[in-house]
C-alpha cells in the first residue's frame, strides 16, 4: 500500500471516494431520501437573476447557495426566496435549517431572519470568517 498526495483531484478519484462514503452512510443513516430544492427568479428570457440551491433531508433543510444579482439587491428578493425555501422545507416535514456564509456575504441578513450563529471559523480563509447558522422552523 502507498499514499498518493496530489493537488489535482481527478473526477474519477472524487467519485470513488464519494461512492465509498455513500455506501457506508446509506447502511447507517435513518433517512435515505434527500430531496433537492431549487428556487429561481428568472427574467423573460430565462436568465437567472436570483436563486437558492439546497436540499431537504429528514428534519433539515440545508441551504447550499443563495444569490441575488447586484441590480436586484435591497429589494427583499433574498428574503422572499429564503422564506419560500423555509415554507417548502416545512411542507416537506423539516424542523430546522442549516447554512453557512462568509463575513463579506450575509451574516447580518441571516440574523435578521432569525438564524442563530452556532460557530465561526476565524481567519478563514486567511483574515475573514465563515459563519455557520441554524434556525428552528
Amino acid at each position: 500500500m502507498n499514499f498518493e498526495i496530489t493537488d489535482k483531484v481527478k473526477e474519477q478519484d472524487k467519485e470513488e471516494i464519494f461512492q465509498g462514503l455513500l455506501e457506508y452512510n446509506l447502511a447507517r443513516i435513518e433517512d435515505k431520501n434527500p430531496k433537492d430544492l431549487g428556487i429561481y427568479l428568472q427574467d423573460e428570457a430565462g436568465k437567472k437573476l436570483a436563486g437558492l440551491i439546497g436540499d431537504t433531508h429528514g428534519n433539515w433543510l440545508f441551504v447550499k447557495l443563495l444569490w441575488v444579482s447586484e441590480e436586484l439587491r435591497g429589494q427583499n428578493i433574498g428574503s422572499q426566496i429564503l422564506k419560500q425555501a423555509e415554507k417548502t422545507a416545512k411542507e416537506r416535514g423539516c424542523k430546522y435549517v442549516f447554512l453557512d456564509t462568509f463575513s463579506f456575504q450575509a451574516p447580518m441578513f441571516y440574523k435578521k431572519h432569525g438564524y442563530k450563529e452556532v460557530f465561526a471559523l476565524e481567519e478563514y480563509p486567511v483574515t475573514g470568517k465563515r459563519y455557520y447558522f441554524t434556525k428552528t422552523l
